[in-house]
């Protein structure tokens, strides 16, 4: 696995500080085991449940198994375990509050997983582990998103990117996967056909009733080649040939194990025109490429239509990443109305503060590139701080009041 640094190291490192226990979740194979061995050793301990003899250790006896070791105690893939385990952890902390006891890592959502009764509500923090983001690839803090809300016309002084189309194109199909990020194209297919595999052949088979377990690989394609867009049940149901119901039920199974993610629809009270649809993505560009078979030569045909929705992938899911670690705390959603104005992605700050992006796969600006993000200011007012057009256009350009043109690469250098 690959030892690059993780900027959320330093939360969950706070985290133990302040919190009796931590859990970080994420995708398998997004390096938590490595960052959570990581933490503990030499002082603490750490267990992993896929190993079949401590989890029957942990199954047969949860309290005692809680109980072992100095602390901190790290449990490697804890939804294993069960809810017995997450209770024994529980009445652990609850008998003594020390902070900094426990270390949970796993690889689906903590808060989703059927049959976890136990949410350790007031003991926990929680964080998401996601692959590597572009500036952990290169050694450089992401600080879009912080910039973006504290020094937004900083951004329009960057200088102009050296990244090419084909380079955000090679970024897009390697994804961030620590161990995939770095194969050549023939072995990353083979990786990302084993992620696969063991994510709905046994993560989602363990943890829920997939009946029809097998038909979930062919939803998850059918989720790639909507990536980035609305997410439509009734749509996908009906090209799935599973029922409505389950249909549902297998979404949630993958977005439990991290394998998409769905941004929401953004409301507001200046227009009751809103559209309430949620966006659905794959979590990483490289996987959704994968899916659909596609390479750099492929998205670099000019007609090519995959080349737009993987550019919004791959740009939602670095913020995604920032916003996993940044102190900035905006939420992320999107914006459409029945006439067809939209916005890729709208983050909001806590006290009611607005930055819009607009991603474009083009390698030029233009001003009608800004139109909703110029309605959506003339409407917000004070609320709204930025409007950005990210595209693989290289050179920052400024379009007006609080609107700026920008190359991806903003989302990760600094310059």
């Amino acid at each position: 696995m690959d030892q690059r640094r993780r900027w959320l190291a330093d939360r969950v490192t706070r985290g133990l500080g302040f919190s009796r226990v931590v859990v970080v979740t994420g995708p398998r194979q997004s390096g938590k085991t490595t960052l959570v061995r990581k933490m503990v050793e030499p002082e603490g301990t750490f267990r992993r449940l896929d190993d079949e003899a401590t989890l029957q250790a942990a199954r047969n006896d949860p309290i005692s198994f809680a109980n072992y070791g100095p602390t901190p105690r790290a449990i490697d893939e804890i939804q294993l375990g069960g809810d017995s385990l997450v209770r024994a952890v529980k009445t652990v902390v609850d008998d003594n509050p020390a902070k900094g006891q426990f270390i949970l890592d796993g690889s689906a959502d903590f808060l989703t997983v059927p049959g976890l009764s136990e949410s350790l509500a007031g003991r926990a923090s929680f964080y998401e582990l996601l692959p590597f983001s572009q500036g952990e690839i290169e050694g450089s803090r992401d600080e879009f998103v912080r910039r973006a809300f504290t020094d937004p016309d900083s951004l329009r002084d960057s200088a102009t990117s050296p990244v090419t189309r084909n380079d955000y194109l090679d970024r897009i199909v390697r994804g961030g996967f620590p161990e995939a990020y770095v194969l050549p194209s023939e072995d990353r297919a083979d990786w990302f056909d084993g992620l696969v595999r063991t994510v709905t052949q046994r993560d989602i088979t363990a943890l829920a009733n997939a009946r029809r377990a097998g038909e979930i690989p062919r939803l998850l394609r059918l989720l790639a080649a909507r990536t980035a867009s609305e997410l439509v049940i009734s749509q996908i149901h009906s090209d799935s040939g599973l029922g409505r119901d389950t249909t549902a039920d297998y979404i949630g199974f993958l977005e439990m194990t991290y394998m998409i993610h769905k941004v929401s629809a953004w409301s507001t009270n200046f227009t009751n025109r809103a559209r309430r649809t949620p966006k659905a993505y794959l979590l990483d560009p490289g996987l959704a490429a994968h899916l659909l078979g596609v390479d750099v030569e492929g998205l670099a045909v000019p007609e090519d239509q995959r080349r737009g929705p993987l550019t919004e992938t791959f740009v939602v899911g670095e913020v995604k990443k920032q916003l996993a670690w940044s102190g900035t705390r905006a939420q992320m959603f999107h914006f459409r109305d029945q006439h067809g104005a939209e916005v890729d992605l709208i983050l909001e700050h806590p006290d009611g503060r607005i930055v819009a992006v607009e991603v474009k796969a083009a390698s030029t600006t233009q001003g009608r590139d800004f139109k909703h993000l110029a309605a959506l200011r003339d409407k917000l007012g004070n609320r709204f701080v930025h409007g950005f057009v990210l595209s693989m256009h290289p050179t920052p350009v400024a379009f007006g009041d609080r609107l700026t043109g920008l190359p991806i690469s903003a989302l990760w250098t600094n310059r």
